[in-house]
């Protein structure tokens, strides 16, 4: 008798090899790599990811123009406002260096009316009963405005106070106000506010479109009743789970890819100082933003296991959107104590707490504390969310109400 040999193409054989590897993994981790790789692959994931990231690097491109930019302003004067005119000229850069100011000289009304209405003018400056009035032909320039309201109070005030015998000096002595904070640093406040609307946009915009992805790939496959034969394969909580952490893994990575191009971008701005003060908030906010959107992302099953069509999505979804909005709100509105509060409370401080750590005076054990809270939420979450998900998934006679899935046998 003769012994057959393996006779198979070598690619052959190593498909086998990997087929087996990939049988010894767990099932929620295929589960995991398929909802990955399906994603990934797929042409509007990507397409609307670059557009994103597009979006970012233009707006901050804009910025940074913007900031660069110099205004190039004609004002008119008459003869009677050719000393305040020049005063604006001189002392202008000193209230906005990027506004540039020159002068026309004009004989009278008629012809500063007359440059203006011809587009030769910018603004025309003369004096009226009481002060000095600036006069544009249909819009007011913002800046323009800023900059000799500034030089003319500050020309009269010098005048008015030669003639009481003081300077300028003495006379304004006492009358500035600066502004602190009792915590933080009041130089990053704006800088602050503009990176936490940022956060919470960020983290409602992921939560809300991967969570409607995720309930609406449940609902397909609870009405397609292909989850009947992935039941018989693999246990329901291991679904659960690799279609939780997919789709975080997505999230994720599209997070920190804004993030990225945000701060680099950034440091091309005259913003760029604050780059190193962000990198530890934005830390923050990655791991807030991971627990909590765990936490929704496993609701966001739920809802769609207790849908059986697609069109019951928008009744068992909609206490989950209106969560997300108090949270989207509430990140950005709240302030003082409330704001304090909150940043405890999940699943809103995870939007909040990155908000508070951003603004600064943040002892160190808060953010700590509220992300322990914040992974007990989502950890019970996940418990609560496992045990609806499992006897909702197979129940395919209508809607499902909470009530039924979490009284319902196994």
């Amino acid at each position: 008798m003769s012994t057959q040999t393996d006779q198979r193409p070598t690619d052959d054989r190593a498909d086998d090899r990997a087929a087996d590897r990939r049988s010894d993994e767990p099932a929620w981790l295929l589960v995991t790599r398929r909802e990955v790789v399906s994603r990934i692959t797929d042409k509007s994931f990507l397409i609307g990811t670059v557009l994103m990231v597009a979006m970012i690097a233009g707006f901050i491109g804009f910025s940074a123009w913007q900031d660069g930019r110099t205004d190039q302003v004609t004002l008119a004067v008459t003869p009677d406002a050719a000393a305040m005119g020049q005063a604006v000229v001189d002392d202008g850069p000193e209230v906005d260096d990027q506004v540039e100011v020159s002068l026309t000289d004009v004989d009278d009304r008629a012809a500063a009316e007359r440059l203006l209405t011809d587009d030769e003018a910018d603004a025309w400056l003369h004096p009226v009963d009481g002060g000095w009035q600036l006069t544009t032909k249909s819009s007011e320039d913002d800046s323009l405005t800023s900059v000799v309201s500034a030089v003319v109070r500050q020309q009269v005030l010098a005048e008015n106070a030669a003639g009481t015998g003081v300077t300028l000096e003495q006379l304004e002595a006492g009358s500035t106000v600066d502004t602190g904070f009792l915590q933080g640093d009041a130089e990053k406040a704006a800088v602050a506010d503009a990176v936490g609307f940022v956060f919470v946009f960020l983290f409602y915009f992921a939560a809300l479109v991967f969570g409607m992805q995720l309930a609406s790939s449940v609902i397909e496959e609870k009405q397609s009743r292909i989850v009947e034969i992935i039941a018989a394969a693999i246990p329901l909580r291991h679904l659960l789970a690799g279609k939780v952490l997919g789709n975080t893994a997505l999230a994720l990575i599209q997070v920190l890819l804004y993030a990225v191009v945000g701060l680099v971008g950034l440091s091309f701005t005259s913003y760029k100082s604050y780059v190193p003060d962000l990198s530890g908030p934005a830390a923050w906010f990655i791991a807030f933003f991971v627990a909590g959107f765990v936490a929704l992302a496993c609701l966001w099953a739920v809802a769609g296991s207790l849908a059986s069509r697609t069109e019951d999505l928008q009744a068992t979804s909609t206490p989950l959107t209106m969560l997300m909005l108090v949270m989207f709100f509430g990140g950005l509105s709240l302030d003082g104590r409330a704001q304090v509060v909150a940043s405890y409370v999940p699943p809103v401080s995870a939007v909040v707490m990155p908000k508070r750590i951003l603004a600064g005076g943040v002892a160190w054990w808060e953010p700590l504390l509220a992300l322990g809270l914040l992974a007990a939420f989502a950890a019970l979450t996940v418990w609560a969310g496992e045990r609806l998900y499992r006897r909702a998934l197979l129940q395919t006679g209508g809607r499902v109400t909470l009530r039924q899935a979490w009284s319902s046998a196994e």
